[in-house]
């Protein structure tokens, strides 16, 4: 069973810089195990497993036993909503619509960056569509 967390502990679960690199990995790489993300931050396995810990217990991963290995992977719903917790708090009330409130301050390499994290995202999108319609033509 998924509990969700209130903002501020949300927030505290995401005040440690290792959790943030740990979600990080996870959407770029997918789901990995607990010894493929310590190597890839170069850290002990024991340490990935603490905030692993934290981390599913916020609900914002989650993990299917596989035999021997146990892939983590992260909870889309539970990241969505963490999103929607920042852009309620947001300086000038937007609901997150402000990203180019200061266009003429953008570079052109932060509008690519932000281009190919928008192609990402609607790309993960499309691919979540996909797979719904998938489970409800069966």
């Amino acid at each position: 069973m998924k509990v969700r967390l209130d903002s501020s502990e949300i927030f505290k679960v995401l005040s440690v810089e290792t959790r943030i690199k740990i979600i990080e990995l996870l959407k770029s790489r997918g789901s990995l195990g607990a010894k493929n993300i310590a190597e890839a931050l170069g850290i002990t396995p024991a340490a990935v497993s603490q905030h692993l810990k934290v981390l599913k217990q916020a609900g914002l991963v989650s993990s299917a036993r596989k035999g021997y290995w146990i892939p983590y992977s992260i909870d889309g719903g539970a990241m969505e909503d963490c999103r929607l917790i920042v852009n309620e708090i947001c300086r000038c009330g937007c609901k997150g619509t402000c990203r180019f409130e200061n266009q003429k301050k953008l570079s052109l390499v932060s509008l690519t960056k932000y281009k190919k994290e928008l192609e990402m995202e609607l790309g993960d999108v499309e691919k979540r569509i996909s797979e719904i319609k998938g489970k409800n033509t069966k």
